[in-house]
């Protein structure tokens, strides 16, 4: 690279490159859930669930970054696959919240270690400084602009 690029040449690259990076990385763990026979927006619900505890439905698309109105439709997906089941909040009635079913925990107890082996190996490139400096400069690109 040169060292007689601009600041404006230089965040140009690294935002083509940091796409390139994120592009591939999701195709790689999209093409893996997909072997499960789930799309990546029903396995991002069921890994909430599975490592965070039932969850308000309400609450979901903030936490996996997606719109709420996709929230519905997909955890009706998962209800019907019997992954997932929604249960009344005893203390709000305005509150519904999705709950694991046995054949979901199941189905994550068998698969998510593989996936996070697959995580695992794309990063594989990075030792463990490396992966702990990206996440420190990816939160200090990232977190001003949840703000704005």
């Amino acid at each position: 690279m040169k060292d007689s690029q601009t600041d404006e040449e230089l965040s140009l690259k690294l935002f083509v490159v940091l796409s390139r990076a994120v592009n591939s990385i999701k195709k790689r763990v999209e093409e893996d859930i997909k072997k499960l026979g789930l799309n990546p927006t029903e396995f991002a619900v069921l890994e909430l669930i599975y490592n965070k505890g039932d969850q308000p439905i309400q609450k979901i698309g903030e936490k996996i970054l997606i719109a709420s109105s996709s929230i519905t439709y997909v955890v009706d997906k998962l209800e019907k696959k019997k992954y997932l089941e929604r249960q009344p909040c005893p203390h709000d009635r305005r509150v519904t919240f999705a709950v694991i079913t046995e054949a979901g925990r199941t189905l994550m107890d068998e698969v998510f270690p593989t996936h996070t082996q697959d995580i695992k190996d794309i990063f594989s490139g990075l030792d463990r400084n490396e992966k702990k400096a990206m996440i420190e400069q990816l939160k200090k690109l990232g977190l001003p602009l949840q703000k704005l």
